[in-house]
């Protein structure tokens, strides 16, 4: 590199030298630093600037705009285009501003050169080749500007070009907003009516509602007071006051039929007295669920009951036949639900001799017991307070109080929380009253629950007695099995 030295104070005066036009507008208060290469090419540092070229900017733009252009809504791509715009602007006015810069740059060279040439005719010598290099920089500087301002404008019509794009696709853009506004407007008018064809819908339904509930709280109104009315017609004293009446009526009942049945059996006495008169043994008790017969001597003449073998039989008046009840071998015998509708016979042997015995009439039913058990039906399960008296054939000495539930699936024997009992209904199960022995038989059951476990329970009373006997043998039949006492399966004999 060659530096160029000129040296004016040898050679001319500083007056002589004229003096630069005040018109002339220099870009800075330092001279160019140039750098002169190889053939004395003129070689401009370069500028370090963050500032990316015009080129590179717009490129930057267009890939971007074509990147997002499947992505962004409208109203981004509307923003980005007026972005665009306003870089454009910018551009613009930078591109004016560098063309101002490059007339001043031209019209700085010129004054150079014109004092290059002034210096170059004034001086000799070296002085002179150094003055004429210099003009020879000078003129390759202006050669490299003319250039510099050529592709300045061919960037400045590309610049137009884009500007021109950008500005119509600003306007297109525009014209989709506009008609995507005018879209959305009817979209929500459109939602709006239909909310408002929803809101009335809803009012409609809340009226029909209320007019429903209003309906339904009147009728609610009307079912409670006729409850109320129902329940004034049956208060408990009133019930009270029917189940005593009934109890009542129930003992006058019982208290005639004894008379009658009384009253028959004198009868069939007496006329068998007239056809026999050695009649020995009658049977003592009302011939219905409940009661206890009982053979009894009629004269002191006949044998001891004791010392006599006793059965007892089921005769079906339709077939006329019997069936032995197994077990049936006391002088005492309480009809159980099988009884019901048919006659009762008992056989005296002793010695050689042979009495038979038949009640007057079929066993009749026990009053209100059938509604009581259709009662008991409707709940799932039914318990009774019963006293076990022996167990697998062995007397009991304790007489504590235990429960025995009848469920639609099984039948429990508890005492408390402690269960002694517990069984489904099967084949093996057998339940039926206690067959002889004592006055306590009607209020007594046999119930086997299974194979090597049976039981003699005692109730309150008879008639919770034949319930549970009934309700028993009901829920087993809807199981499929037939719940009877021991050996009433067994087939009849004439």
């Amino acid at each position: 590199m060659t530096r160029v030295t000129i040296d004016f104070s040898d050679t001319l005066p500083v007056d002589s030298v004229p003096s630069v036009s005040p018109d002339v507008n220099f870009t800075s208060n330092t001279f160019p630093k140039y750098k002169i290469g190889p053939d004395n090419v003129i070689i401009e540092p370069k500028e370090v600037s963050a500032r990316p070229s015009l080129k590179e900017i717009v490129a930057k733009e267009t890939a971007q705009l074509l990147e997002q252009h499947q992505r962004l809504s409208v109203r981004d791509l509307a923003k980005k285009f007026e972005r665009g715009l306003s870089t454009v602007a910018k551009l613009s006015e930078e591109a004016k501003w560098r063309e101002a810069a490059s007339l001043d740059r031209h019209v700085l060279l010129k004054k150079l050169r014109d004092v290059l040439e002034l210096l170059r005719g004034r001086v000799a010598g070296r002085n002179r080749d150094d003055a004429e290099e210099a003009i020879s920089m000078v003129e390759a500087l202006a050669v490299q500007l003319t250039q510099r301002e050529g592709e300045l404008l061919h960037e400045k019509a590309e610049v137009k070009k884009l500007a021109a794009f950008l500005k119509q696709a600003s306007e297109d853009a525009k014209k989709v907003i506009e008609e995507e506004r005018a879209y959305a407007r009817t979209e929500i008018e459109s939602a709006r009516s239909a909310v408002q064809r929803v809101e009335e819908a809803l009012r409609e339904k809340e009226q029909i509602s209320a007019s429903e509930e209003e309906q339904d709280l009147e009728e609610l109104m009307a079912e409670i007071q006729e409850a109320r009315r129902i329940k004034m017609l049956h208060q408990p004293s009133k019930v009270m006051d029917m189940e005593s009446e009934l109890q009542a009526l129930r003992g006058q009942i019982a208290e005639k039929s004894l008379q009658i049945i009384k009253l028959q059996k004198e009868l069939a006495v007496n006329r068998r007295l007239v056809e026999n008169k050695s009649l020995l043994y009658e049977l003592e008790g009302l011939e219905c669920l409940g009661s206890c017969l009982c053979v009894l001597s009629r004269i002191n003449s006949a044998s001891d009951l004791s010392n006599c073998s006793i059965q007892w039989y089921r005769i079906q008046p339709e077939v006329n036949k019997k069936e032995l009840i197994s077990g049936a071998t006391k002088f005492v015998y309480a009809p159980e639900p099988f009884d019901v509708g048919r006659f009762l016979q008992v056989e005296l042997f002793s010695n050689d001799d042979r009495v038979t015995l038949t009640t007057s009439g079929p066993i009749e039913p026990a009053a209100g017991l059938g509604n009581y058990v259709e009662i008991l039906v409707r709940k799932p399960e039914t318990e009774f307070n019963v006293i076990i008296l022996q167990i697998n054939g062995h007397d009991q000495p304790s007489n504590s109080i235990h429960t025995f539930n009848v469920g639609k699936m099984r039948i429990k024997l508890n005492k408390g929380k402690t269960s002694k009992a517990k069984e489904s209904y099967s084949s093996s199960m057998q339940l039926c009253g206690v067959r002889g022995g004592g006055n306590a038989a009607a209020q007594a059951l046999y119930w086997q629950a299974k194979k090597g476990l049976s039981f003699v329970l005692a109730f309150e009373s008879d008639r919770e007695r034949n319930a549970a006997i009934m309700l028993a043998r009901r829920y087993a039949f809807d199981c499929n099995i037939m719940l009877s006492g021991p050996g009433d399966k067994a087939p009849m004999v004439s």
